[in-house]
């Protein structure tokens, strides 16, 4: 029954199928989780549009698609927009994510994009056996378009991010600090390098989220790539806490 669950196909009303899914998504046994993943992704749009955009749809399966798969497919974050119950913080999200898809594919080149090298083909051109994950990685990011960085940035690991978040196009970089994935470490991390931008330290600065968290605010008052008038402000709460 897990099996037919977890690929949509129970006898039970569209709705029950979907949050069935969202419920599976979240499992700990790691076949299950993928498969139920992997049937969401490619379930008919349509579809899902419905039951995304019906007020009576439970906020966790408005959460999880939101935060999962909304970004880059616009049909599904406009049905999401639709929808009265749809609440305050996740409609905000979808809404600067949608806005960073539209910014990029606006100043992308019309150019065709480089395919994104298969994990297969990355280790074969490698030339080198066992080539460190991370290297794969980079090779896999510089072949992207801006987009598709994007959609790296939101969806994709903490790795990643770590790479992107230095991106010299300000929104790939920007779109790391809107990832629903993002830990208080990772933004301890990224508030103490020294080799990312100055906008991505202001941004940092002025979420409430990352600030309230005394190990950012430290980073970012001993990081000397942080703007003086940002980070002068901040002394306060550091000297404060001593």
């Amino acid at each position: 029954m897990r099996h037919k669950a977890c690929r949509g196909e129970l006898p039970v009303p569209l709705p029950e199928k979907i949050e069935i899914l969202v419920l599976l998504a979240g499992a700990e046994d790691e076949e299950t989780r993928d498969t139920a993943f992997r049937t969401m992704e490619s379930w008919p749009p349509a579809e899902l549009q419905q039951v995304l955009s019906d007020p009576s749809t439970p906020v966790t399966v408005l959460e999880f698609v939101a935060y999962n798969l909304t970004p880059g497919r616009k049909e599904l974050g406009d049905a999401m927009l639709q929808n009265p119950s749809l609440p305050g913080p996740v409609r905000e999200w979808i809404e600067n994510t949608a806005a960073l898809f539209a910014e990029a594919e606006a100043s992308e080149s019309p150019e065709t994009p480089i395919p994104i090298p298969t994990a297969e083909e990355d280790s074969d051109s490698s030339g080198e056996e066992g080539a460190p994950k991370k290297l794969t990685i980079l090779q896999k990011i510089r072949a992207m378009s801006a987009v598709q960085k994007i959609k790296a940035a939101l969806l994709g690991s903490q790795e990643e991010r770590l790479i992107l978040v230095r991106d010299p196009n300000k929104l790939v970089a920007r779109a790391v600090l809107q990832s629903a994935k993002l830990s208080d470490h990772e933004v301890e991390n990224y508030a103490s390098m020294k080799d990312v931008s100055e906008e991505i330290l202001r941004r940092i600065v002025l979420s409430r989220r990352f600030t309230k968290n005394y190990a950012v605010v430290r980073a970012l008052v001993n990081n000397p790539r942080t703007p003086i008038d940002v980070g002068l402000p901040l002394l306060h709460h550091v000297t404060s806490a001593i």
